[in-house]
């Protein structure tokens, strides 16, 4: 289709070019005829034979030229001199031509002088750049704005085409990325939550089908939801089942605590968003503690004097604090959650703050598109 409309496109430029042509054809006939007949000037007949021999065949010539220049893409300096050449060397042989065959059939251009062949070759020359001026004027200066606007508006073509499989290679790319995160994260999990279910199987074998239920319930969730953002809502209900799993195996030493604002329960996340979070909070966190160990999730709704809300998500613990300086097993989780946010939540950050009294995890999420949630996540 957009051929078809650059085709129709030149084709009606093309038209009004020839008409153009043609009407500077016809002047140039009329200012050459009109005078010298009103005037009754009989022996300047063989001059007017000249000017409306020379005039159509110049002026046709140098349109087809410059048809042919575009198409090539001749530079403009370059097609009128071209131009310049091409009007000179025709007004000279029109003039020589018609001299001749004048001469031949014993007609003088002026009888009271003597008019010779070198004098009409040389009045040829200046005739054909005179009309290759007029030409120029009436044919190539009111297109040339027009060509400059086609060009211009191909090379915008080209470039918003570039721009456009750009961002189609930088969207393959972010899919590709949050594919290998994904297919990271997910066996990262389940071989944890595997490890706790394990240390209950031989003393509390009833606790572990159920919570082998619980994970079951987890993954078919996952399953069932192949896309990769999710509602606030399932995000936590999904980290509660994840929650029970520890709660049950460290009872005495772990507890969560939840608090969940109503207005950010529709908000869309990655899947998954918050678990490395949650993980780094209770291994290299509240479990550091021996006993008494804690971890807060709160997902809260903050203002600002503009209008516009963010959601804060804040997984807090009480353990000892991150030693300074030295690596943590958990810095993959944290580079997934970075990475996910960057590609999937435009503008959103991740702050970590760690004091002796514990490590806060907090992502703020500009306000995202909400759908409504297929379940409520039920206060713990």
């Amino acid at each position: 289709m957009p051929g078809g409309l650059d085709s129709v496109t030149n084709d009606a430029i093309r038209r009004r070019r020839w008409i153009a042509t043609s009407a500077i054809v016809l002047v140039v006939l009329l200012v050459s005829t009109v005078p010298e007949l009103l005037l009754g000037r009989r022996g300047t007949s063989p001059r007017l034979f000249y000017l409306t021999t020379e005039a159509p065949i110049v002026i046709v010539s140098l349109s087809l030229h410059y048809e042919w220049a575009s198409r090539r893409r001749v530079s403009t300096g370059r097609s009128l001199a071209t131009s310049v050449a091409i009007a000179t060397i025709l007004g000279m042989a029109v003039a020589a031509s018609c001299f001749l065959l004048l001469r031949g059939m014993h007609i003088e251009f002026e009888p009271e002088r003597h008019f010779s062949l070198g004098r009409a070759i040389t009045f040829g020359a200046l005739s054909g750049i005179l009309q290759c001026a007029v030409w120029s004027l009436g044919f190539v200066y009111p297109f040339a704005a027009e060509d400059a606007r086609l060009r211009t508006l191909e090379a915008d073509k080209h470039r918003l085409e570039a721009e456009k499989l750009k961002l189609e290679a930088e969207h393959l790319r972010g899919a590709a990325e949050l594919a290998n995160l994904r297919s990271q994260l997910e066996p990262h999990f389940l071989l944890n939550t595997l490890n706790a279910i394990a240390g209950l199987v031989t003393k509390h074998p009833k606790e572990a089908r159920r919570l082998l239920g619980n994970l079951g319930d987890l993954l078919r969730d996952s399953l069932r939801d192949p896309e990769e953002t999710q509602t606030l809502a399932d995000e936590v209900r999904w980290l509660h089942r994840y929650a029970e799993i520890l709660e049950s195996r460290h009872s005495d030493v772990l507890r969560f605590h939840w608090e969940f604002a109503d207005g950010a329960r529709s908000v869309l996340v990655p899947r998954l968003l918050l678990q490395p979070l949650v993980e780094n909070a209770v291994n290299h966190g509240a479990l550091k503690r021996g006993s008494g160990g804690e971890v807060a999730v709160r997902i809260t709704v903050e203002g600002s004097t503009d209008g516009e809300h963010a959601i804060v998500c804040t997984v807090e613990d009480n353990g000892p604090g991150l030693p300074a300086g030295e690596p943590r097993t958990g810095a993959f989780g944290l580079h997934s959650v970075r990475r996910r946010l960057a590609l999937r939540c435009a503008g959103a950050t991740l702050q970590l703050e760690s004091t002796s009294n514990g490590t806060r995890a907090t992502v703020r999420l500009p306000q995202q598109p909400k759908k409504s949630p297929r379940h409520d996540v039920e206060a713990a």
